[in-house]
């Protein structure tokens, strides 16, 4: 057999590790061939300072940027075969930078070595499946040689996520702004809008954390233009919410509400398309952000072409586990573990979940859904199972501490639900770390200013003691 993975992001290495995981159990796994656009694996978490397009000519993957830091506590992602006790060798904080994320991504499928697998700076151009051989063609161009190859597989796995093509939409007006107008997708750090009146255009994860970030770095204003209902934070006094903008004039900003505000720079948080370029309209999913998209069985399995897989393609509470519980479900599939039922099955199956889907009322409602996908997959293969019940009332929790310190909630600290670990708290504040590096992360002094204020939150006078 011949298995054929586009993409090595978190879910390409998470099919890579599900293949070699049973080939150290034993088993005799398919030739593997994974493709990568970029020139090294991790996907969204490999940043980049580029906009628009790469070294290459391509368009640039990652809508990652500095100072970013995990808006999630990593104990809800934390791997169940390989923790962040055994990568670092201490406890860590819950809400890591990007560059720690990576480390730890990377980390993981470098212990396990395959690496092999993956044509790097290989971009996949087109897609071809033959009904009569049941056989892709999958036609790629390697960057650095500059040169077409076409291969053949039995089973295709699509892992390119769905963060990469920025959902644009127009305003009347707009095309005069005389301020900066851009993408999250484009957007690369808040330092230059410091001093600045910002307006976010969104009303979720992109908006929120650009929006605090830029208020971090100093921005005079940050105002956020919502479409359906606002996000509710406690914000701090500099931002406030509007409803959706109508149209611009000149620099001023014209909401449904009849107020208007006048800014210097306008950001586009308004989320992005599933699109694969390389594939062929039959082949290719179409949906907005779910968490359960249709014509996926088990969230993974294409409908009309059960040698066709996609990893990562829902909007995600949970990400690095839920992708290998589907990394490890496609791999049972491809091997004749687990026998797919009639089509008939399937879509009933798949109905079930829409339908359930269709009565979310709420964040909770949300995670307990996910949280039922994912326990369902691990179920149905051997990947290491651990305590969702937990990882759930953590998501949960996350989401209140959010609603009560919109600033501060990064500070927070969590018990893994892997090893029983509890988080150490990181020796700076979100609010004052300004250097997201992995090595200041790991072992910088502090860069809180006041400690007895570090102490006050924290109610640790031991810790604060030592920080001075």
């Amino acid at each position: 057999m011949r298995v054929g993975i586009i993409g090595a992001g978190p879910s390409g290495m998470a099919q890579l590790r599900a293949f070699e995981s049973a080939r150290k159990l034993g088993a005799e796994i398919p030739d593997i061939v994974c493709f990568e656009k970029q020139s090294d694996w991790g996907g969204q978490w490999n940043s980049s300072w580029r906009t628009g397009l790469d070294a290459a000519g391509e368009p640039v993957h990652s809508s990652m940027y500095r100072h970013l830091w995990s808006n999630g506590p990593k104990e809800v992602l934390e791997f169940s075969d390989y923790t962040f006790d055994e990568h670092f060798g201490r406890p860590i904080s819950s809400f890591p930078p990007r560059e720690v994320l990576f480390d730890y991504i990377a980390g993981r499928v470098q212990k396990s070595d395959v690496r092999k697998y993956v044509r790097f700076n290989t971009v996949a151009r087109w897609v071809d499946y033959d009904e009569a051989s049941q056989e892709f063609t999958v036609t790629v161009e390697d960057l650095a040689a500059h040169r077409t190859e076409t291969h053949v597989f039995d089973k295709l796995v699509v892992s390119t996520g769905h963060f990469s093509y920025p959902n644009v939409p127009a305003f009347d007006g707009i095309n005069s702004f005389p301020g900066e107008v851009l993408h999250a997708h484009d957007f690369r750090g808040a330092e230059r809008f410091a001093g600045k009146n910002l307006l976010l255009i969104g009303s979720s994860y992109s908006a929120e954390d650009i929006g605090m970030q830029a208020h971090k770095m100093g921005a005079k204003s940050v105002t956020f233009s919502y479409r359906s209902s606002p996000m509710g934070f406690d914000w701090p006094e500099t931002a406030t919410e509007r409803p959706l903008v109508t149209h611009f004039e000149g620099r001023t900003a014209h909401f449904s509400d009849g107020t208007t505000g006048e800014f210097d720079a306008v950001l586009l948080c308004t989320g992005y398309l599933h699109k694969y370029p390389f594939l062929p309209t039959e082949l290719s999913l179409q949906s907005p952000n779910l968490l359960y998209p249709g014509n996926l069985y088990k969230g993974v399995v294409w409908q009309q072409n059960t040698n066709l897989f996609y990893l990562g393609a829902q909007d995600q509470y949970y990400t690095f586990n839920m992708f290998d519980a589907q990394a490890w479900f496609a791999r049972d599939v491809m091997l004749g573990r687990i026998d797919l039922p009639s089509l008939a099955e399937r879509d009933a199956d798949i109905q079930s979940w829409l339908d359930r889907q269709a009565t979310l009322a709420d964040h909770d409602a949300e995670a307990d859904f996910q949280t039922d996908y994912l326990r369902e997959l691990i179920a149905l293969t051997d990947y290491p199972e651990f305590d969702l019940d937990t990882v759930c009332a953590l998501l949960k929790q996350w989401m209140k501490d959010k609603e009560e310190n919109i600033l501060g909630y990064r500070d927070s600290i969590h018990r893994s639900a892997v090893t029983g670990t509890m988080a150490t708290r990181h020796h700076t504040r979100w609010i004052n770390a300004m250097d997201d590096s992995l090595h200041r992360y790991l072992n910088g002094p502090s860069e809180d200013m006041d400690t007895g204020a570090l102490a006050a939150l924290t109610g640790d006078a031991e810790q604060a003691t030592s920080r001075r």
